[in-house]
């Protein structure tokens, strides 16, 4: 999943800026600019579509998407979706 996660945020969010091994799984995306409210959305979008988190229906902070080991921790605790 952690592999899926990095490869959605280099190719969707980063354009390709960095490549997937680089990115480092406690790598503050927030803070560094790579995720800003739109591309918060679209993220939160994707985990609903790619891992069924039911987004409509609980409470997502921005911290809770702050990294990627932080997103994998969020998809585990709401996904309708094996791993």
């Amino acid at each position: 999943m952690r592999q899926t996660i990095k490869s959605f945020i280099c190719e969707e969010l980063l354009a390709d800026d960095i490549a997937v091994s680089d990115l480092e799984d406690d790598y503050d995306l927030l803070r560094n600019g790579v995720v800003d409210s739109l591309s918060l959305v679209r993220l939160v979008a994707w985990t609903g579509e790619a891992y069924g988190v039911p987004i409509n229906e609980i409470e997502i902070a921005p911290e809770d998407l702050a990294t990627v080991a932080k997103i994998e921790g969020f998809i585990e605790r709401h996904s309708s979706v094996p791993a």
